[in-house]
């Protein structure tokens, strides 16, 4: 496995050693000891879900607030996708700031969004089966969300907004300066 750094502090990329042959190919797609060693991070993921999308669909920005903050770790088994971090950690240097990285079932790539974060993705091509790791379990009680297009965050999502498809809960995100509960750059979520 290889750490790939982003523009953003905590939010990186991992790429596998993948092997291949006549037959296919193999790689670990998570291994927690080797996460460890080159994050540094005590994450232990509790839970794992997976969805899968049409060309076109936006799913997000979601997020999870505190007692059930969340970290995912973010691959695409099938498919191509457009990955979206967002830290939403007030007094953060990074505040309001976006990565953005392919995730596809060619690259095999991995994105960790850490606590503190929106996510959200769009489908590039196809049909895309998304499974993610959770360090903290579903609360609906503590989810929060942002419209996927706020004008002040400004993402490139690399799709015409006309063509996005979203669910009818997602169509009903708040704004990000209408968003009174986020996350203190000075707490640490992981204590």
């Amino acid at each position: 496995m290889k750490l790939i750094k982003t523009e953003i502090e905590g939010v990186f990329v991992i790429e596998p050693r993948l092997f291949e042959d006549d037959r296919g190919y193999f790689f670990e797609s998570f291994s927690e000891s080797k996460f460890r060693e080159l994050t540094g991070l005590n994450t232990i993921f509790v839970q794992d879900n997976e969805s899968r999308s049409k060309e076109g669909v936006v799913r997000g920005l979601h997020f999870q607030l505190p007692p059930f903050a969340q970290s995912k770790l973010v691959r695409v088994v099938e498919g191509e996708i457009l990955d979206v971090a967002v830290d939403i950690r007030r007094g953060s240097p990074t505040f309001g700031r976006y990565v953005a990285v392919v995730l596809s079932g060619e690259n095999h790539r991995q994105l960790f969004v850490p606590r503190g974060f929106a996510h959200g993705f769009v489908v590039l091509k196809g049909d895309a089966v998304v499974q993610y790791k959770c360090d903290n379990l579903y609360a609906p009680e503590c989810e929060g969300s942002i419209v996927w297009n706020d004008a002040d965050l400004a993402i490139d999502w690399g799709i015409d907004s006309a063509k996005a498809i979203l669910s009818a809960k997602d169509m009903l995100n708040r704004p990000f300066c209408e968003c009174e509960k986020l996350f203190d750059y000075g707490v640490d979520y992981y204590a």
